[in-house]
């Protein structure tokens, strides 16, 4: 065609500069439909994951309509967090309430044209961290030591102001005041507030931004005036790990799961690998009777789910594996760490990939390592096992994922104490002791700290997916 240009071939009627140009150009366009394309799929799949991370910033993940523009983003509020942290408890970062605090505060009003501005009341609440379990704690209370000066106005400016839609104009009266700490006592995580004026008068500004407006606008309610900069924007992380303690021990219920969650991935992704490559391998190396019988019954194995089986499962953890578990002074293996460990040591779809894998190692590579005399262990060990990286790599993430996010099996098998769980079954006891509260926070705050180690995981293992079977089978 004679109007058709070529992408390689230059027509003589361009020059070879416009032809490079074009080149470039080209590249260049498809270049930012492939990113577009990339970038669009990583909305679509990372995007929820997002909202959640935002939303468990904020102090009502509920709000209506959800917006991602919360306080908690906001670096005025980061400033004045800070600040007044310092002022509390000389802690920029954490803030508190401590000895010889000296807090300033100011809030104002918008008091509509024809009314007389009143000043607010001022009351240190006798308030909890939280619902739930933060509920039941036994804490010191800022109340008990607090002291506020005199409530004083400060200024007055004229303006408008929208109430329910429509413009109104009046003043904006701004008061400050002092929450001091005399004496001397315990430093206490938080301060809050809550300032009440008569009907008509509207919040508009504060050094901190509110956390609530109650009773019909009246009660302007701060969680901690003293939060400092982390403790403001990661308040929610903080209440996971500080208000759900062991009744034994007095530990954060969040570490001890978090442990035990590491504890069981740990292993299962260990015994997978020691015992599904070594399986692996011998089904696709080895010669031995039954050998196609036991590969028939691996596929089996993979088509059965869990919850089929779970009860003679359950039976056999609860009379310690007949027994067995007696030898080291278990009776039975409920309630343990180790039922569920000893009860997941290798799957059969891994031994599945590894065989697979195995085979698509060509055997001249062993060959030549028999010809050098190394026996089938250390052919096995030393050459095999090494070009097996992609395939253990794809692997150690997939059963840390599936240990990880387990829940069916912990569940039936660790229901007391609440020590002795895993993440996500503690998660679950957030969920009915939080949100029945609609306390949805600290839900998201643990959930996303769930999901952290996959995430890092799996940045630490990708590039196995990507290395072909040829790693070390032609290079030194």
């Amino acid at each position: 065609m004679a109007g058709a240009l070529s992408p390689n071939t230059r027509p003589e009627w361009i020059s070879q500069i416009d032809f490079e140009r074009w080149q470039a150009r080209r590249r260049w366009a498809r270049a930012g439909i492939v990113y577009a394309v990339m970038l669009f799929f990583a909305v679509i799949f990372l995007g929820p994951l997002l909202f959640a991370t935002i939303s468990s910033l904020h102090t009502d993940p509920l709000a209506y309509p959800p917006t991602l523009a919360i306080p908690q983003l906001s670096p005025r509020n980061w400033a004045a967090a800070a600040n007044l942290g310092q002022a509390g408890a000389g802690n920029r970062w954490w803030g508190g309430f401590a000895p010889g605090a000296n807090v300033p505060f100011e809030i104002t009003y918008f008091v509509p044209a024809g009314q007389e501005p009143e000043v607010p009341e001022v009351v240190v609440p006798r308030r909890r961290p939280g619902a739930g379990l933060g509920a039941v704690m036994v804490i010191d209370f800022a109340a008990d030591y607090a002291t506020v000066t005199p409530v004083e106005e400060v200024r007055r400016e004229a303006g408008t102001f929208m109430v329910r839609g429509e413009v109104v104009e009046g003043l904006f009266v701004t008061y400050a005041f002092r929450i001091l700490y005399p004496g001397s006592g315990p430093t206490i995580e938080r301060l809050p507030l809550d300032l009440t004026v008569p009907v008509g008068q509207l919040y508009a500004d504060s050094t901190l931004a509110v956390t609530r407006i109650e009773r019909r606008g009246r009660v302007a309610s701060f969680d901690n005036v003293a939060p400092g900069a982390l403790g403001y924007v990661f308040n929610n992380y903080r209440r996971t790990f500080n208000e759900a303690r062991s009744i034994t021990t007095q530990e954060s219920l969040f570490w001890l799961w978090t442990r035990n969650s590491f504890l069981v991935a740990l292993a299962r992704v260990i015994t997978t690998l020691l015992f599904a490559s070594m399986a692996g391998y011998a089904l696709a190396r080895l010669q031995f009777p039954g050998k196609n019988l036991i590969f028939v019954l691996i596929l089996l194995a993979q088509m059965i789910p869990g919850q089929v089986i779970f009860i003679s499962n359950y039976l056999v953890l609860r009379d310690g594996i007949w027994g067995l578990s007696s030898l080291w002074g278990q009776p039975t293996l409920l309630n343990s760490l180790a039922g569920v460990i000893l009860s997941g040591l290798v799957g059969a779809g891994a031994v599945f990939i590894m065989k697979q894998f195995f085979e698509s190692i060509p055997r001249e590579v062993e060959e030549a390592a028999m010809i050098d005399g190394a026996s089938q262990w250390r052919r096995y060990w030393n050459v095999v096992l090494p070009m097996a990286r992609p395939a253990l790599g794809a692997l150690t993430i997939l059963t840390f994922q599936g240990a990880w996010n387990e829940f069916f099996w912990p569940l039936v098998v660790l229901t007391t104490p609440e020590d002795i769980k895993t993440l996500p079954i503690g998660l679950l006891t957030f969920r009915n002791v939080y949100g029945g509260a609609g306390d949805w926070g600290l839900i998201l705050a643990g959930a996303v700290l769930s999901a952290i180690p996959i995430l890092i995981l799996f940045v630490v293992f990708q590039k196995y997916f990507l290395e072909g079977v040829s790693y070390g089978g032609g290079k030194e």
